[in-house]
This record gives structure tokens, C-alpha cells and sequence, in this order.
């Protein structure tokens, strides 16, 4: 027995060496196919720069899957690719006539870009973000995707943001919102979203033209999914203008859409979409009030008073108190919980008997809410698929 475990040993060391010898080798041509591509992107014509982008993309993806740390691989490969002079002749290929060399220099730079930053800003400083919103104006679907999918990586880079808002993308992207792919959609979302953080826009790279779109959006989709997360952030953001509140209250299904957000959202849908109810009512209680009332908001503001965020809680409170008949008038309930349910028990059954009305609602409201938690729990569980964002 003995013997054999040696034996083992002896290949597993083996094997162990050949595979090392293996990587040794593969990481030697890959340094020499860089320079190979660096050396025809910068001095080759037209067809050997195209065949160049491509090559780009082929390495990327060939390190991410050569190894067991294929991950550190891919990322050495774009280090080294970007230090090798290959992102200027590519942004270069964003404007060619070539309708190839503007795809194959495309698919390479969201490979350089993915997963790096430093890469990222390059490619912005290359010049590459005027092209990528031309090629954003394209009726071809392809290159449209491949031009948001760009934007979108790049905006994830703090100093690319103020370039990307003050390029003109934003009202290119809203129009994604309405007639692009189900991918260019959510990739427009998520670059707007990116861009949105930005604190040195000097004006809101947002305006009113994009609720309708966003409305829809988030109708359609999972309420508690990373998508609804962020297309109700930007309708809070929108919700800060008068002209946004006009565009969610006069859109049919527009504050119904948030009402149901509030409802059935994650934990960040939820506390955007609050925020949004709550900026309507408080900059004109008497236009507002109604309209979220009339879509049933009552019973998930309540909910959120008990299982939201603290930020959440207080946001859906300070709604309740202003969506009551009287938000002045003092009543003998401590919280606002218990006010509102005793304004709805008085109303129902008179105040003699509001009291006792009162218990009983809050009662089944608790056992209701916990039922509800339950069942959002299980849904998430049996909906939620892990993504990772890989080489494209």
C-alpha cells in the first residue's frame, strides 16, 4: 500500500510539473501575440487591424478559461493589452466607414474594459466616448447593443462619469429605454443609473421624457429584482421635478406602478419607490394625496412601517401622516400606525366602537404583513439565478 501511495504522489508531482511547463509556455506566446497584435494594430492596414480587435477578443476569453485562476489570468492579459498601445488604434476603428472594424474594435475594447479600470479610463481618454454615442444613434441593433454595453462599462468609472453625462449619451440611452433590445434595455438602465451618482453633473442628465419608458420598465418587471432597483432610483430622482411629478401622475399606471413597488419590491426598490410617493405628496398634498390613496397605498405603506429599512420606516410614516384626512389633528394612538388604523376604524364603524375596530386591523394586518414577507421570501429564493459579468 505503501508503494502505491508513492507511486501517486510521483505522477500527481508529475502531473504537476507539465502543467506548469504548459502555463509557462502558453503565458510566452501570449506575450508574443501581444506584441503581434500591438505591432498590426498600429501599422497594418484596414484588414490586419480588424483581424488585430478580434485577436484581442480571442485571447481575452482563451486566458479566462486556461487556467484554474483563469480569472488572474484574463485580468494580466487586458493589464498587459492595454499597456501595449492597442486602445488608440481601436477607438480610432469606432469611426471607420467599415462596419466590421467598428464591431470587431467594439467586442475588443468591452473586453479590455470589463473587469478593469484602469483600462477604462484609457479608453476614455482616448477619445472613445464621442464615437460611442454616434454609434448610438444607429438604427443597426447590433452595433447600438454593443455601443450601450460600452457606455455601460465605461460610467462605471467615477472619472469617466462627468465625460460620459456631458457627451449627450443620457437622451440617447432613454430612447433605448423604448425601442431598443431587452438587453440594450437594461444595459441603458444601469448606465443611467451609473451616470445618475455622479455629483458633478452641472445639470440632470435625466429629464421628464424619461418616465414613461422607466414606468414601463419597471411595470413589466420583477419588482424585487437588481433591475426594478435601479429604474426606481431614477424615478426618485425624477420625482425631484415638477415636470417628473406631472409626467409619473399623468401617466396611467404611473403612481399604481410605484404603489406596487412598495408592495412587493426588494428592500432598495421598496425605499425608492416610498421616496418617489413621498416627494409627490409632500410638494402638493392636496393634488397628490388622492391620486396614491386612490391606488391603494395604504396597506403597503403600512407593511413598510414594520419590515422596511430604518430609512424606509420613516419615509412611509411621514407618507401616512400627510395621506391622512386631518395630518394635523392629534389622536389618543402613540404611532402612526395606530392613527391611521383608527382613522380607517372610525370611519367604518363610528368612533364609539373605533377602539376595539382598530385592534382587531392591526392585528390582521401584522399576521397579513408576515404571511406577505413569507411568501416574497420564497419567491426570491425560488427566482434568484446568480449573474456574473463575463468577456464578451
Amino acid at each position: 500500500m505503501g508503494q502505491e501511495e508513492q507511486s501517486t504522489v510521483g505522477v500527481e508531482e508529475e502531473e504537476e510539473e507539465e502543467r506548469h511547463e504548459i502555463s509557462e509556455s502558453w503565458s510566452q506566446r501570449k506575450q508574443t501575440l501581444i506584441l503581434e497584435i500591438s505591432s498590426k494594430l498600429i501599422n497594418g492596414d484596414l484588414e490586419a487591424k480588424i483581424e488585430a480587435a478580434r485577436d484581442i477578443r480571442n485571447l481575452v476569453r482563451k486566458s479566462s478559461s486556461s487556467s484554474s485562476s483563469s480569472s488572474s489570468s484574463a485580468a494580466k492579459t487586458r493589464l498587459k493589452l492595454g499597456a501595449s498601445g492597442v486602445i488608440p488604434p481601436l477607438v480610432t476603428m469606432l469611426v471607420s466607414p467599415n462596419p466590421d472594424a467598428r464591431q470587431a474594435s467594439l467586442l475588443a475594447l468591452l473586453n479590455l474594459a470589463v473587469r478593469n479600470d484602469r483600462n477604462k479610463v484609457k479608453i476614455v481618454t482616448a477619445g472613445a466616448v464621442p464615437p460611442l454615442v454616434e454609434l448610438l444613434k444607429f438604427q443597426n441593433g447590433s452595433l447600438r447593443d454593443l455601443a450601450t454595453a460600452a457606455i455601460l462599462t465605461l460610467s462605471a468609472v467615477a472619472l469617466n462619469k462627468p465625460i460620459i453625462a456631458a457627451s449627450g449619451a443620457a437622451p440617447l440611452l432613454v430612447q433605448i429605454l423604448s425601442s431598443g433590445s431587452v438587453q440594450g434595455k437594461v444595459d441603458a438602465v444601469t448606465a443611467l443609473h451609473n451616470l445618475s451618482s455622479c455629483k458633478d453633473n452641472a445639470t440632470p442628465i435625466l429629464d421628464a421624457t424619461a418616465v414613461p419608458p422607466l414606468i414601463n420598465l419597471l411595470k413589466e418587471c420583477k419588482k424585487y429584482s437588481k433591475f426594478a432597483e435601479k429604474t426606481s432610483a431614477l424615478l426618485e430622482i425624477l420625482s425631484n421635478s415638477e415636470e417628473g411629478r406631472v409626467a409619473i401622475s399623468n401617466l396611467e399606471g404611473g403612481i399604481l406602478t410605484l404603489v406596487e413597488t412598495v408592495e412587493d419590491g426588494s428592500i432598495v426598490s421598496t425605499e425608492h419607490a416610498v421616496g418617489a410617493l413621498l416627494t409627490l405628496c409632500e410638494s402638493c398634498r392636496d393634488k397628490y394625496r388622492e391620486l396614491i390613496l386612490k391606488e391603494g397605498a395604504v396597506p403597503g405603506l403600512l407593511r413598510l412601517t414594520v419590515d422596511g429599512t430604518a430609512e424606509a420606516r420613516e419615509k412611509a410614516r411621514i407618507l401616512l401622516d400627510l395621506l391622512r384626512d386631518s395630518p394635523q389633528e392629534k389622536h389618543l394612538a402613540s404611532s402612526v400606525l395606530e392613527r391611521i388604523v383608527y382613522d380607517i376604524a372610525t370611519r367604518v364603524d363610528g368612533a364609539d366602537k373605533a377602539a376595539e375596530t382598530a385592534k382587531r386591523l392591526l392585528e390582521d394586518m401584522v399576521k397579513r404583513s408576515m404571511e406577505h414577507s413569507m411568501s416574497r421570501i420564497q419567491q426570491r429564493a425560488a427566482s434568484c439565478t446568480p449573474s456574473n459579468i463575463q468577456s464578451t
